[in-house]
């Protein structure tokens, strides 16, 4: 019987569906000396973002070599170091399919939420403030989109922007899209001058370091509004307030963060900034496709 440990976590449905596949599933959080322990007695460990498969944490489950299968249920896989791992005869799987529209809603809706104030006053009118004449909003409707990044996500997002009657652009690292020939891509110099909205949907990559970065803020369009989805990381996060404060950036939203969870008093109290705690993929459709997916690439590579 091969065991499977979900350190963060798994769909119920999902991890029936795998005991009823003859599986041993622990749905326990294990963390520190218990996680080491428990690496080399599992076949594969399914994480999500709080679980850090490092190299130290990889030279633990050597130790027994039972470990197979490594498994991100979701989208990037920035927090387990594959390279390490698949060296050391390790799979590294992740589920690129499964949350593509919660994410891509979830960056519509703090579109919404900036552009009509929605999560600013849902703060002050419980605080006793009725402040109508503060709250004049904007429309999306005719607002050119920047995406950084035309992936799975991206092209989601540029699908329900379209619908509200935006102007998609993009800047790709791969260059121009055969798909979607409706949305633009102009490269990142443009994207900066162009957009009225940038949202964006890259990995991050430490060596590469942020895309939008203090140069980068001071040679973009004036009233930008910022949108992060994706990681933390790909949005500097002192050069975003410095662009708050001095007018560059008009709003942003930030659903990933440099540090997770984020203690940075500065961004949690920022009136200019929508925040939610990395819930992209948080929806009960997404959750039940990533688990499905996660048993297809469990079959594929166990069984």
């Amino acid at each position: 019987m091969y065991k499977i440990l979900a350190n963060d976590g798994i769909d119920q449905s999902a991890e029936l569906k795998l005991v009823e596949l003859g599986y041993s599933v622990d749905t326990n959080h294990y963390q520190g000396e218990e996680l080491d322990k428990m690496i080399q007695e599992v076949d594969c460990i399914i994480v999500r973002s709080a679980t850090k498969v490092r190299e130290a944490l990889i030279d633990k489950a050597l130790v027994t070599n039972q470990l197979k299968l490594v498994i991100r249920a979701g989208v990037g896989i920035d927090n387990i170091d594959h390279v390490y791992a698949k060296e050391k005869g390790i799979s590294v799987r992740n589920t690129p399919n499964s949350s593509s529209d919660a994410v891509a809603e979830l960056a519509i809706g703090h579109m919404f939420a900036l552009a009509r104030h929605i999560y600013i006053s849902n703060v002050t009118m419980r605080q006793g403030l009725w402040n109508k004449k503060h709250y004049k909003g904007f429309e999306l409707n005719g607002k050119t989109l920047g995406l950084v990044g035309f992936g799975r996500i991206s092209r989601s997002v540029a699908k329900k922007a379209m619908a509200l009657g935006m102007n998609v652009i993009y800047d790709d690292i791969m260059g121009q899209s055969d798909s979607m020939t409706e949305c633009k891509f102009v490269g990142k110099d443009e994207l900066l001058k162009q957009a009225d909205i940038i949202s964006l949907h890259i990995p991050f990559i430490k060596s590469v370091g942020a895309y939008l970065d203090e140069a980068d803020f001071n040679n973009m369009k004036k009233d930008m509004v910022v949108i992060n989805t994706a990681r933390g990381g790909v949005v500097n996060e002192n050069a975003l307030l410095k662009a708050l404060d001095s007018g560059i950036v008009k709003m942003a939203a930030l659903d990933v963060f440099e540090e997770e969870p984020t203690k940075d008093n500065r961004v949690l109290s920022h009136d200019l900034i929508s925040l939610t705690p990395h819930i992209g993929a948080s929806t009960i459709e997404a959750q039940a496709r990533i688990g499905e997916e996660t048993i297809q690439v469990i079959l594929e590579t166990l069984s």
